[in-house]
């Protein structure tokens, strides 16, 4: 059996944070404004595994109204929803990623972002891609106000 997931998410930027997609640290001027990380990619990717093997959302597991998740590193939090993947019978097929941002550019970074996933879902980076797109200047994230991560996966059962 196959299994589609989507995930979203969307973090304010401002600065005096650091700017992570799947805990890769990107230089910009402004960083993800959350009750975690704020690691958007993570954070979506998360939702995607979730929806897809039908067990509920980031927010149920990881609830941004626990302290225990104050400033979390969302890559293990990306780690622990796997093992739960897994061990429900699941194995990730694919992930594909759309990050929406003005800057900072994502291309320069794309390979290692795409390495981090794979080693925290234990896949070959080749079944990962993450693309970036701007918003042409457009509402919050075209003015450099957000970022927000598309994500989509798909899982077979084991």
């Amino acid at each position: 059996m196959l299994r589609i997931g989507l995930g979203r998410d969307l973090h304010r930027l401002v600065p005096g944070r650091h700017f992570l997609l799947a805990g890769v640290e990107i230089p910009c001027e402004k960083g993800g404004l959350g009750h975690s990380d704020a690691d958007t990619l993570a954070h979506a990717v998360i939702d995607a595994l979730l929806g897809a093997a039908g067990i509920g959302d980031i927010g149920e597991f990881f609830p941004d109204t626990d302290p225990a998740y104050k400033d979390a590193d969302s890559m293990l939090l990306l780690k622990r929803t796997f093992a739960r993947i897994q061990s429900g019978g699941w194995r990730v097929v694919n992930v594909d990623c759309v990050v929406t941002c003005e800057t900072p550019k994502i291309f320069p970074y794309r390979e290692k972002i795409r390495e981090a996933l794979a080693e925290a879902l234990k896949m070959d980076a080749d079944a990962i891609m993450v693309k970036g797109k701007t918003n042409e200047g457009i509402g919050a994230i075209g003015q450099g106000n957000a970022v927000e991560v598309l994500a989509v996966c798909l899982l077979e059962s084991i």
